[in-house]
């Protein structure tokens, strides 16, 4: 593994040295300005943050020398939340990019009922706020072990409509067994494969004495990791079959602009974009469209990475995060891939970094009810053959087609 860092940095010039650091490092370098809680099962490992919201900054396969999957905000991290007046015209007064590589937030962002812009404010990056309940305050930590922590916090948004919500969650993060995987994935695991897999169970619960309707808006919890993007790293999402009529179409690339067709293709029922990095981009999966997987490959340290999620077994609505006044507030993805690049000529990217992301359906609960999603996020290290039977079973594409589908 350690070898092929000094790869990554000839052929990424723009990633800083320390997103190519160890595992362990990474922990390290976390401990000096945040507590952190780590889940260990042999190799596998996995670092939590109670100050972000209980999210997972970084894991890895082969222990404290291992590759470090999450996608750090060195610089940010180090200086630490700003006062409002310190934040006032800087990027951390809109969102503090911490990174990590699974956190928790909610849905929708912008349109109507968006949490992301104040009422009467416009659908634009000056009025774009992430609600501090989502970015700087601390989540609770109820319990934690070996192989799990549980946390909580109870809090209020308000959307651009003027809906007030009173929320209480719970989330708990649990580190799988390698059996545990191989039952999930369906297919043997042999002792040539490293793997690190850890499933989140986040409830969203109406705390407050008002229905949420979807004539006032609805929330939906919302799950997006970062990770280290590279030239060797394609995004393959397998899409459902039939007519977009039926299921909408193949892959949404609205978001920020058309991507180019050297950057995202769909080929036999799979969109695959590129997690490079240096482009920016973001595709969203529709929910009839989606078989509850997305994933990655990194050909350079032959790295395979998968995030499933349980799609609900009736048509369901899901939250339009679109910035605009929506038609339809619940029409919106169940999956999506960003990957990171200047939001304008001139402008430094976010991170560099690339996103995987999963949504829950659009919550209508009476007050005391609640919602669960659960995702599991799997990074697995290994031989070619082994690799290639799982992108082949739960991507439905093939290691050969991953390297090759953007080669000139």
């Amino acid at each position: 593994m350690k070898t092929k860092f000094p790869l990554l940095v000839l052929a990424v010039g723009s990633l800083h040295a320390e997103t190519l650091l160890p595992y362990a490092k990474d922990v390290e370098f976390l401990r000096k300005h945040t507590t952190v809680i780590e889940l260990k099962n042999g190799d596998a490992a996995v670092a939590l943050t109670p100050a972000y919201q209980g999210r997972v900054m970084t894991s890895t396969t082969a222990g404290d020398e291992g590759y470090s999957f999450g996608w750090l905000n060195y610089k940010l991290i180090e200086q630490g939340v700003l006062s409002e007046a310190q934040a006032a015209g800087k990027l951390e007064s809109h969102i503090y990019v911490f990174g990590g590589e699974e956190r928790f937030w909610l849905g929708p962002e912008g349109g109507q009922f968006g949490i992301f812009f104040p009422a009467d404010s416009k659908f634009d990056f000056a009025n774009w706020k992430t609600p501090p309940p989502l970015d700087t305050e601390a989540f609770e930590v109820v319990s934690s072990s070996a192989t799990h922590a549980e946390f909580q916090k109870n809090f209020t948004v308000s959307n651009h409509s003027g809906t007030r919500f009173e929320v209480a969650v719970k989330r708990s993060v649990r580190l799988l067994s390698k059996a545990a995987v191989a039952r999930l994935l369906g297919v043997p695991l042999g002792d040539d494969l490293k793997l690190v897999a850890y499933e989140t169970n986040n409830q969203l619960t109406n705390r407050g004495t008002n229905a949420w309707t979807p004539d006032s808006g609805l929330l939906s919890v919302w799950l997006l990791g970062m990770y280290k993007p590279s030239p060797a790293t394609v995004v393959a999402i397998p899409v459902r079959d039939g007519e977009p009529q039926q299921l909408g179409p193949a892959v949404n690339d609205a978001y920020f602009g058309k991507i180019p067709a050297d950057r995202l293709k769909v080929r036999e029922n799979v969109v695959y974009l590129k997690g490079d990095g240096l482009q920016r981009g973001k595709i969203g999966i529709a929910p009839r469209r989606s078989l509850g997987v997305a994933g990655s490959y990194n050909s350079e340290i032959q790295a395979l990475t998968l995030v499933l999620y349980t799609p609900p077994q009736d048509p369901a609505r899901y939250v339009n995060s679109a910035w605009e006044q929506q038609q339809d507030p619940f029409s919106g993805d169940v999956i999506n891939s960003y990957n990171d690049g200047s939001p304008a000529p001139g402008e430094p990217p976010l991170g560099p970094f690339y996103e995987l992301e999963t949504s829950s359906p659009a919550a209508a609960l009476k007050p005391g009810a609640s919602i669960l999603h659960r995702q599991t996020t799997i990074h697995l290290t290994g031989s070619a053959e082994s690799l290639d039977a799982i992108a082949s079973k739960q991507l439905r594409t093939s290691l050969k087609v991953l390297k090759s589908v953007f080669a000139p």
